[in-house]
């Protein structure tokens, strides 16, 4: 596809100086300036294969639970309120808090990379 567009000369001579590498260039760039897909997890395996995989800290701070998971830590937290959680749920609670704090603690890294970057 050919797309023409003006642009100040100076931006334009550093765009020449790219040559056949400009594609590549703007793909880097709009990938950067696109807002950040959210990233679901629903359990512990999915956010150990993701953190594995080494995401961008853009994508670490796009990661969000999915609502079926929001739904299920609401109804173990109000259960838990009202003392009426069975110890099998007892210990799905305690693995969804872990995951929740595995991820927090992973938010926090991305977050300071960002700063330090920045």
């Amino acid at each position: 596809m050919q797309i023409i567009l003006e642009v100040p000369e100076i931006l334009g001579e550093k765009l020449q100086q790219l040559g056949d590498r400009l594609p590549e260039a703007l793909d880097r760039a709009l990938r950067e300036l696109a807002p950040p897909e959210t990233i679901s997890y629903q359990d512990d395996r999915q956010i150990v294969e993701l953190l594995a995989s080494l995401p961008s800290p853009e994508e670490i701070l796009a990661i969000r639970p999915t609502p079926a998971l929001q739904a299920r830590m609401s109804q173990l937290l109000d259960r838990n309120k009202s003392g009426t959680l069975s110890a099998k749920e007892e210990v799905e609670l305690d693995r969804y808090l872990l995951l929740e704090h595995w991820v927090r603690l992973a938010k926090a890294h991305a977050y300071k990379r960002l700063q330090t970057e920045a």
